[in-house]
């Protein structure tokens, strides 16, 4: 083990750009840091804090949206914790069906239920000496948040069937792209353990907040993208980075990573113009100079959500005559919610589980929607 350690840290001194295969990117690459490519100031900033929690193990809670790295944040945190030798373990919570969320955080006993045939092992167990994180814990299920609850306060679990209690040596950290205080006023997370999760809360920052670092991202991911695939390396154009840079990235690193992955496969010029990145162009509107509202599309454009809204609400209005209107927010904010869950039952057929994932919702959530919107019997 030391000699692997010691030979590692002597390639990584003598050649720090290098890459091989299988190997995820150098601790130190130029322009990053751990595997983060960034110089922005919030990249900074989250490297210092990642250095502030080298010598703790408290608990934290990452915020940020889909695809902005908060997976890598936190296996950098495992590795500059006190931990960096035991297990990291990740678990996303979105994808593991209610039923078996607590056999997989706590495990289960032979006979516990139908199937189990042999003890398990839970992550917690699994994770032992090391870190278990946990992503979208916004969609935890509600009596999984109250086990959790349990544990974080007590320090000890058992295994589904079991009555031996048996005491956590983990540390957590948890993710999420939702707005949890938000979530604890609908009633969807709990408020206590909000804030036992949220020691040290902890900001990845999304892509279109930092465009200042798409350059170095597209540069890094052109080589390993050319590495991976045993082809040479493309360029992309002054005009091209200048259309990324335009571009807002609502799938956020992630999103880059894919598109210059087509590219690289698709492209067949050694340079990649803007013509060639296929990203939806940004719609504005201008105010006419005399009524402040949304000028009317130009013919052949088809109308963004913005201003269809803004349309339909100068039609709403032209139809009161004067009339006084009170409680404008929530008519019109249970009109939008309507329709969009009834195009969303629609589209998946009336699957509820599946319109659930569509929506980003608790499928208790959508169900408890559609009684109170009275949509059930339309979908």
């Amino acid at each position: 083990d030391r000699m692997v350690t010691l030979v590692s840290n002597s390639l990584e001194r003598a050649a720090p750009t290098a890459s091989f295969p299988g190997t995820s990117p150098p601790p130190h690459e130029e322009g990053g840091f751990d595997g983060f490519i960034g110089s922005s100031r919030s990249m900074q900033e989250l490297f210092r804090t990642i250095g502030r929690l080298s010598n703790s193990e408290m608990t934290v809670l990452i915020h940020g949206e889909s695809g902005s790295g908060k997976e890598l944040v936190a296996r950098s945190i495992h590795r500059h914790s006190p931990r960096r030798k035991g297990p990291f373990t990740a678990i996303n919570m979105a994808a593991i069906p209610r039923n078996l969320i607590e056999s997989e955080l706590f495990g289960h006993e032979k006979g516990a239920f139908t199937g189990a045939v042999s003890q398990r092992l839970g992550h917690f167990a699994q994770a032992k000496g090391g870190t278990l994180f946990l992503d979208e814990i916004g969609d935890m299920p509600m009596e999984a948040q109250t086990r959790l609850l349990r544990v974080l306060q007590e320090g000890t679990y058992t295994r589904v069937g079991g009555s031996e209690p048996l005491r956590t040596n983990v540390r957590i950290i948890a993710a999420t792209h939702q707005d949890l205080p938000a979530s604890i006023g609908d009633g969807r997370f709990r408020e206590d353990l909000y804030y036992r999760l949220n020691v040290i809360p902890i900001l990845a920052p999304s892509l279109r907040t930092r465009k200042e670092d798409i350059p170095l991202l597209a540069e890094h991911f052109l080589t390993r993208s050319a590495n991976k695939l045993g082809v040479p390396r493309k360029q992309i154009s002054p005009a091209g980075v200048e259309r990324l840079m335009a571009h807002d990235w609502p799938g956020n690193v992630r999103e880059l990573e894919n598109l210059i992955d087509r590219l690289m496969v698709l492209t067949p010029d050694d340079i990649i113009g803007p013509d060639a990145l296929e990203l939806p162009g940004r719609r504005t509107q201008q105010p006419t100079p005399q009524t402040g509202q949304q000028s009317p599309p130009s013919p052949g454009r088809e109308m963004s959500l913005r201003e269809t809204i803004l349309r339909d609400l100068d039609r709403y209005f032209a139809s009161l005559n004067g009339m006084e209107v009170t409680g404008l927010y929530g008519i019109f904010l249970r009109q939008l919610e309507e329709g969009l869950l009834t195009r969303v039952l629609q589209e998946t057929n009336g699957n509820q589980v599946k319109a659930a994932q569509m929506l980003g919702i608790n499928r208790n959530t959508l169900r408890k929607k559609i009684q109170d919107l009275d949509i059930k019997k339309r979908k």
